[in-house]
């Protein structure tokens, strides 16, 4: 298992459990110290792993923590998303409810992007709430 990591000690007041490996040890004290700086988790994902403690399937599991991300990753209530779609441009307002757009409410900004375009989308991408990553991105010498 190899020694404990350094600082286990000074962090948590006791030895290291010898049943775990070092690796394991090391993300834990490096949770324990990320959760100090930052915070630790917030209300929603301590109710969301609360419940999933009964939930024996992983596809429940991946649900509930997926629908917990998009929650997280949405704008608030009020927010008004504007995009340019064929020379026009188009107003989202972002309701407890989903999203009105032109005097209809969808549940998702897919659905919304595929009301404008004819053409599935990634509703948080069309919208430009996902950022493309470097890789992505072409590079201009």
């Amino acid at each position: 298992m190899g020694p404990a990591p350094p600082g286990w000690q000074t962090e948590f007041g006791r030895t290291a459990p010898q049943h775990l490996s070092r690796n394991l040890l090391l993300r834990i004290l490096a949770y324990r110290l990320q959760a100090d700086r930052f915070g630790d988790l917030d209300a929603d994902t301590i109710k969301t792993l609360e419940r999933v403690v009964g939930i024996r399937q992983k596809d429940s599991l991946a649900n509930e923590l997926a629908a917990l991300d998009r929650r997280r990753s949405l704008p608030q209530a009020g927010t008004v998303l504007v995009r340019e779609w064929d020379r026009r441009s188009h107003h989202v307002m972002v309701t407890p409810e989903g999203f009105a757009w032109n005097g209809k409410t969808f549940e998702s900004l897919s659905q919304v992007a595929f009301a404008i375009t004819g053409t599935r989308w990634n509703g948080p991408r069309f919208f430009g709430l996902r950022v493309q990553t470097t890789a992505s991105l072409e590079v201009l010498e």
